[in-house]
């Protein structure tokens, strides 16, 4: 029997909250072949990833496209996968977007779905200034009730700005509903940093799928792994084995994670990640311009390297 860590927790006082933990995965965005949301294969994925055992869903994220997507399509996609989770694990929505009044939107948009919270992203492309951020964050903070958590989102070779220990303390005075940060470069000592933020009390959520282990070793609450959904048995089963003090069999599910992320590409080019829901069943499914699906013979090399890595591990 799989044993779960609880989600929801006191924070601030009388002030309830969920939080992220264990395996969250960052959900592709199903397109069909003329381009629109294939709202039929998210909601099946929606069910695949809960029926293995993830523990939260993060529509809208970089792995789900989000940059090539309108903020209505956005919208469609955080409604279909809250309302076919249906309550079973929770989902945290990325509402962060190109300018503020998006984000405030989408943000807003996450709480009236029922969302169990949102990630935000820093701004993206130009550089912004340590103030810009803090009043960023402060200001999508404020718009959303006080118990609806906020996480902040930092991939800084990505996004063209950083959000610094220093920063993330500004932003925690400041603010009664941010809770966490999910930081997306691998440099642990900044992870280090991040962990003694407001006094300790900060969740850091890893976000390369390999530091996984490493970042709970540390003591980082879980992992947002978009690899987690070409395969979510080793990430689960990494998370579990860890929560029972099992590091041999941690750190045997952790090779198996690295040796997942080697073939799909660490989710460094999002077509070998749909490409590889193909192996699980979930039909074909297509990337957004100017991406380009995998042609015939990557996807066959692809398709070929993933059956047998699911035999190497009895998962076929």
């Amino acid at each position: 029997m799989i044993l779960t860590a609880p989600y929801t927790f006191q924070y601030a006082g009388d002030i309830f909250m969920k939080k992220m933990y264990g395996v969250t995965t960052p959900v592709v965005t199903p397109f069909t072949a003329d381009n629109a949301v294939d709202t039929a294969a998210l909601r099946q994925l929606t069910d695949f990833l809960i029926s293995r055992g993830v523990h939260g869903l993060y529509p809208n994220g970089s792995t789900g496209e989000m940059n090539k997507m309108s903020v209505e399509e956005r919208m469609l996609v955080a409604e279909t996968v809250q309302d076919q989770a249906a309550g079973r694990i929770p989902v945290f929505v990325q509402v962060g977007a190109q300018t503020t009044a998006d984000t405030l939107k989408l943000a807003k948009h996450a709480v009236q779905i029922g969302a169990a919270g949102i990630g935000v992203l820093t701004p993206q492309y130009m550089g912004v200034t340590d103030d810009e951020l803090v009043y960023y964050y402060t200001t999508v903070s404020a718009s959303i009730p006080d118990d609806f958590p906020v996480y902040l989102y930092n991939i800084p070779q990505c996004s063209g700005n950083d959000i610094t220990p220093a920063v993330v303390d500004r932003i925690l005075r400041e603010t009664k509903n941010v809770v966490g940060i999910k930081y997306s470069f691998s440099d642990m000592e900044r992870f280090r940093q991040y962990l003694q933020c407001g006094d300790g009390n900060f969740d850091v959520i890893v976000g390369p799928d390999r530091l996984m282990l490493a970042g709970l070793m540390m003591g980082c609450k879980g992992t947002v792994a978009g690899c987690s959904q070409c395969d979510p048995t080793p990430f689960v089963n990494c998370y579990q084995a860890f929560l029972e003090g099992n590091m041999s069999a941690a750190q045997q599910a952790s090779a198996e994670i690295n040796e997942l992320c080697d073939i799909v590409k660490a989710g460094s080019n999002i077509a070998y990640t749909k490409a590889a829901l193909e192996s699980e069943g979930l039909g074909r499914t297509h990337v957004r311009a100017p991406a380009l699906d995998l042609d015939d013979a990557h996807r066959d090399v692809l398709l070929t390297q993933l059956k047998e890595y699911r035999w190497k591990y009895s998962r076929v």
